[in-house]
């Protein structure tokens, strides 16, 4: 008797136990994104969490991928885009002037909705941007080579062929590809637009348990339009809706408890 009083004491101590917050890899404050007089984010704040999955949500139009592309200055190459506000990342404001964009892409790093490899061999096309920026020893490049394609999950599938087209590739693994791509050049965040959108189930399925992998060495974020995957993937969830963040919270209290009767409209379905 005196045992498992001693074990159930255990076991409800645990409600009592304050989880140790994550460090967080980018503060976002007061973030307004505008097309020309038109604006399309509305004062986000939020902070993004290192090492984990955070997911992106909301109808189409909402402002998630806008905010998403900020975080690397993709919207810089959009005429008449302007941000205001900051995004600090390692206690820098990557919105100021002085921030240089090529360096920050490399720490940043993006993959696209639809798999873009180059018309290029699977080798090169990896390769590219090292190459570009200063890394010319093949062994060195072999070695990030294999080590980019592993961590993506498809060195077993294309090691064989790394000097054939990565057009010659599936859809699904050119993705992968791309991520690999990205995991090349050592970025420490990865921003996924909709990376699984244009891909049949089996591939998209391969896409998920990555991205759950990548996170023991990367920050990722997520734009997605599929509940499920989210709920599935993600550690936080946030729901966008007409350009302002409506929630942002665990994942599972967005799917199962939110705190805003919008995000569980969208949840539900009824509309969206």
């Amino acid at each position: 008797m005196k045992e498992r009083e001693t074990v159930e004491t255990a076991a409800n101590l645990e409600e009592y136990i304050t989880p140790i917050p994550k460090e967080n890899i980018l503060k976002v404050d007061n973030l307004e994104i505008f097309y020309g007089e038109k604006r399309a984010v509305n004062g986000i704040s939020m902070d993004i969490e290192k090492n984990s999955v955070t997911a992106l949500i909301g109808p189409s139009g909402c402002g998630k991928s806008t905010f998403l592309r900020s975080i690397n200055r993709m919207n810089d190459l959009i005429p008449g885009a302007r941000a205001e506000g900051e995004i600090n990342y390692e206690g820098l404001n990557i919105l100021s002037d002085q921030i240089n964009v090529v360096a920050l892409r490399k720490e940043i790093g993006m993959v696209f909705q639809k798999p873009n490899p180059f018309p290029k061999s699977i080798y090169e096309n990896i390769t590219h941007a090292l190459k570009f920026s200063g890394i010319r020893k093949k062994s060195q490049l072999d070695e990030i080579v294999e080590e980019s394609l592993q961590k993506a999950a498809l060195w077993d599938e294309v090691k064989d062929r790394l000097h054939k087209s990565a057009l010659s590739l599936s859809g699904g693994q050119q993705q992968r590809l791309c991520i690999a791509r990205t995991i090349a050049m050592k970025p420490t965040v990865m921003l996924l637009d909709e990376p699984s959108s244009a891909l049949d189930p089996i591939s998209n399925a391969k896409v998920e348990d990555l991205i759950v992998e990548l996170k023991k060495d990367y920050s990722i974020i997520i734009v997605t339009h599929n509940m499920q995957q989210a709920s599935r993937i993600s550690d936080k969830t946030a729901f966008f809706l007409n350009g302002d963040l409506i929630e942002y919270d665990a994942t599972e209290k967005i799917f199962t408890n939110p705190s805003v009767q919008k995000t569980e409209e969208y949840i539900s379905g009824r509309f969206g």
